[in-house]
């Protein structure tokens, strides 16, 4: 069993950046794949980047590619999410999750935390 606790959210302006932590605690992350998903009110949860179980391949969505960066980092059992260039339309609960492959569908993936929350003013 993993469990997984998101922090770093908060209230940001259009251009700042952010950074999001994902700290998982009972097994070690080097067993899974980890991504990122964020659902805004209204709509379905989606997905936002992901890295490989060993760090070595990543995948982003069309939306945030070129801003946002997922990292790991094994010695901590977290990942990050680094947000540059935020946009009001990022606006909206992220969530960390653990599995056994890169997916952009959300039922693939074994774990989630939480939630934080991002929100972005114009």
């Amino acid at each position: 069993q993993v469990q997984l606790e998101e922090s770093g959210g908060g209230l940001s302006q259009a251009g700042a950046s952010l950074r999001l932590s994902c700290v998982a605690s009972g097994r070690h992350l080097n067993a899974y794949a980890l991504g990122w998903f964020r659902q805004a009110a209204g709509k379905e949860r989606e997905f936002v980047a992901a890295v490989s179980r060993g760090g070595g391949s990543t995948k982003y969505a069309d939306s945030v590619q070129g801003r946002f960066t997922i990292s790991r980092d094994s010695a901590v059992n977290t990942v990050y999410l680094q947000m540059d260039s935020l946009k009001p339309e990022d606006t909206a609960v992220y969530y960390c999750a653990a599995g056994g492959v890169i997916s952009p569908a959300p039922r693939h993936w074994n774990y989630w935390g939480r939630g934080t929350q991002v929100t972005v003013s114009s």
